[in-house]
């Protein structure tokens, strides 16, 4: 039994191909100068906890204006505002998330 969910979420994954972080974030940021991780960390310093961060990302991502946002003016000024992001709660909630797991520091210093 243990084989065949092995197998289908491997089919899944697959099949499917990229989680909602990939689809949605990492295509568009591979161009830009600044790396997610780097962001990630702007709003960590500017917003502190979990709950703070991700409530201000998905903020950000619905509504985007350069007042509320981490980057420079500087870097604003080059690559411009970015577009409200399309996608429906759950998927922007999951690839938050995801950001969130991938560059979180709590829980990964020994």
């Amino acid at each position: 039994m243990a084989r065949v969910i092995i197998v289908a979420v491997f089919l899944s994954v697959s099949l499917f191909g990229e989680d909602a972080f990939e689809r949605n974030c990492v295509q568009c940021h591979e161009a830009l100068p600044m790396s997610l991780q780097k962001i990630f960390m702007s709003y960590l310093q500017v917003y502190g906890g979990e709950n703070n961060t991700k409530a201000a990302l998905k903020y950000f991502l619905r509504h985007p204006r350069e007042d509320t946002s981490v980057m420079s003016e500087l870097f604003l000024k080059n690559f411009s505002l970015k577009e409200p992001l399309k996608i429906d709660d759950d998927a922007l909630n999951e690839a938050i998330d995801i950001y969130w797991e991938r560059y979180k520091v709590l829980g990964k210093l020994n």
